[in-house]
């Protein structure tokens, strides 16, 4: 199965454009878990497994892990996910970018270490960069187009030869040249919700959007939905992570972590 095909049945199956974001960062943990050397995979597990009900793909971050050297946490998380939750999308955060056989093993280590559905990846050194991935014809590709942080309009919104912004470039060199076998998404930030609708007008219905920046960096549901949905209603992976993982810090923190997704979910279906 196609990654885009296994999006668009937990689309369906769960009633839910929520993904759920894996940012965890040990400081905040709640005290159950402080000092323990498996604090990190069991935060995690604990969180994908209360929120299950109300997401339909999960995202983890992999610097998290990383600068915690909990690399074999992130497996062990991933593997939980697959077994777990079989139909539910994994997406890698990664943004890498490179070439030739750097950008190789950077698909490996997504797709073959950690079984990602689809990988997060940066366009800037072009199609070599990408083309790696593509041979994965059953995995995703998810590229950044027009990201949340206000930095991200010191290159994405430059004007090319022909007047229309880079990050619409981008869209339309995605939608219309790498994604020839229906692998590829875009990430479009909730933070910007005029590029949103103009992302999604350019590539129509053929490609996915990853859609952070909802909760804690200020995005609007109700203007995230109306400018980045599909025809039917769907078409996007809305990410939040700190506004549901910390939900609280207290023994509630699984409960208070189900309900901000539930309350997530329910504000993105009122809308949609």
């Amino acid at each position: 199965m196609t990654f885009l095909k296994k999006l668009q049945n937990a689309w369906a199956a769960s009633g839910s454009l929520l993904q759920v974001g894996l940012d965890p960062d040990p400081q905040r943990f709640p005290a159950e878990l402080q000092g323990r050397p498996d604090a990190i995979f069991e935060f995690c597990r604990g969180i994908v497994d209360a929120t299950a009900p109300y997401a339909s793909s999960f995202k983890p971050q992999i610097a998290y892990f990383a600068a915690h050297r909990a690399e074999e946490q992130l497996e062990a998380l991933c593997r939980h996910i697959r077994v777990t939750y079989p139909d539910m999308p994994l997406v890698l955060d990664a943004k890498r970018g490179d070439i030739g056989s750097t950008a190789e093993n950077y698909a490996r280590e997504a797709y073959e270490r950690y079984q990602a559905d689809a990988v997060t990846v940066n366009p800037y050194m072009g199609l070599d960069s990408v083309e790696p991935y593509l041979a994965w014809k059953d995995r995703g590709i998810v590229v950044l187009c027009r990201t949340s942080n206000s930095g991200g309009s010191d290159l994405q919104f430059l004007k090319m030869a022909d007047g229309q912004p880079l990050y619409l470039h981008v869209a339309g060199l995605v939608a219309d040249k790498w994604n020839r076998h229906g692998q590829c998404g875009l990430v479009v930030g909730a933070t910007f919700p005029n590029e949103l609708a103009a992302v999604r007008q350019r590539v129509g219905d053929a490609v996915p959007l990853l859609v952070p920046g909802i909760g804690a960096q200020g995005g609007d549901v109700g203007a995230t939905v109306r400018s980045g949905r599909d025809s039917a209603g769907t078409g996007m992976m809305i990410n939040s992570s700190r506004g549901i993982i910390y939900a609280s810090k207290g023994e509630d923190w699984r409960e208070a972590a189900a309900a901000a997704a539930k309350s997530l979910r329910d504000a993105i279906n009122a809308v949609r």
